[in-house]
Formats: C-alpha cells, structure tokens, sequence
C-alpha cells in the first residue's frame, strides 16, 4: 500500500461524526438522516451508520444541499460601507475590505463594488466557488436598492427589463420595482445577474434617472439582512450549501 493511500485511510471519519461537525446536527440526527436516505457520497446514496469518508475529499449532500466538509475552506459576507474599495488592498493607501476584516485566513473577494456603492459582497477561499459565482454562464442574481429622483414614466421596468444600448453593448435588467417612494425620492429595486463595471448606475443613467445612493443588498441566495455597514459575518452551513446549488456544485 503505497503512503498517499495510507494516509487518506488515516483521514477516514464517520460519516455522521463529519455531518456533526458541519454543523448539520447532532450526531443522533446525522444518524437519523443517513438511515432516511438522505444523505449522498460522492452521488452515491448512503444508508450504513459506519460508513467512513475522507472530508477533504469528499462530495456530501443532504437532500440536494452539498456540506463543506474541508476545514479549511472559509465563507463570510461583509457589508462594505461607502467610500471603501472592495479589494483587499489598495497600492494608494485607500481603505479597504482589509481594514474590515479581522479573521487570521487569506480571503479573496467575490465580484466588486464601486467605491461609492455599500453592501454585500462575500469573501471565500474556495477558489473554484468563486470563480462560479463570478462567471456569467452560471448566471447568479445580484439584487440592487437605488435611490433615484422622480417623477419617473410608467414604463420605465419594461425599458429596463427589455434593455438598452451602452458604449460596450447591449444590457439589460432581469426584474425590477418600485421598492419605496418619499415625495421625488424613489427607491428602487433592480436585479441583473451580469456584473460589469457600473452597469447598475449606467444602466439607470441611460434612461434618465442617474442613481443618487446604491446598494447590493442579495448575491444570489444570501441576503444582506441587518448587517450593518462594515459588519462582518460568517455564511451558515445552509447558506454556504446553497451557494453551492446556485452553482450546480
């Protein structure tokens, strides 16, 4: 037996003690969910309370939700505040996520924020969740509040949501809606699952209603709830399994 294969078997955890320390649930309940069919291996369904898996290698799901397993993958969310680049690092001397983040891992952010623009942006060193999230095949919803100066025409989300013209191509909204309305204030809300650079502002630009204040409030299914600005948290098992779902890990 080679020494690679002797210590991936010297890895080999029960299943239910590594869904436990997921944080999927008590081992009892672990059990419970493997004995139900629940719970699959590498796309195989597992039904034996004594079955061993390596975590660092293995794909688990329960019901359709992939777990994390690798200790040493990290997830967290952070309302970035306005006026912060969304890098971690600035070669000006700006601040940055860094001066935010208090966590002893290297962190890479998920997609980018204009200075000017608050809200939730993820950090992770799971490169290849990442790379998904970020990549427009996989299509991942970003939803966005902007504040904007009325009065606005009534067919203002059809033109967004049937698209216009920019300098670098055609773009277009995915939904949008009157989120809140105070007099000539007008918050709205705009989805796209794009992200090129200022396309919310210049999307809103070109048809005459430039944003005042932006904000990312969801990225794909985690939502910005009450986070304050410069709040950091970390993602939950569920949170981080269904990003996982967005895209199809």
């Amino acid at each position: 037996m080679s020494d690679n294969q002797d210590r991936a078997d010297e890895r080999q955890v029960r299943l239910q003690k590594v869904l436990a320390d997921a944080g999927i649930g008590s081992r009892r309940h672990c059990e419970e969910l493997i004995g139900e069919g629940r719970v699959t291996v590498d796309g195989r369904k597992v039904f034996r309370f004594g079955e061993r898996v390596d975590p660092q290698t293995a794909v688990i799901h329960v019901d359709g939700r992939r777990v994390e397993t690798r200790a040493e993958m990290r997830y967290y969310m952070i309302n970035k505040p306005r006026g912060i680049v969304s890098t971690m690092s600035d070669e000006r001397g700006r601040k940055s996520l860094a001066d935010y983040v208090e966590v002893p891992e290297r962190l890479f952010h998920v997609g980018r924020l204009d200075t000017d623009t608050e809200g939730l942006i993820l950090l992770t060193n799971d490169g290849e969740l990442a790379h998904r999230l970020t990549h427009p095949s996989f299509g991942v919803d970003k939803v966005y509040l902007a504040e904007i100066h009325g009065p606005i025409p009534r067919d203002l989300g059809r033109r967004l949501r049937k698209g216009v013209m920019l300098d670098d191509g055609f773009a277009k909204a995915d939904k949008f809606r009157i989120f809140d309305q105070a007099g000539k204030r007008i918050l709205v809300e705009i989805t796209l699952h794009e992200g090129r650079k200022h396309i919310v502002r210049r999307l809103l630009k070109e048809v005459g209603h430039p944003v005042q204040q932006l904000a990312r409030v969801e990225f794909g299914p985690i939502k910005l709830g009450q986070l304050k600005p410069g709040g950091m948290r970390a993602l939950t098992v569920r949170e981080v399994g269904e990003l996982y779902k967005a895209v199809d890990l």
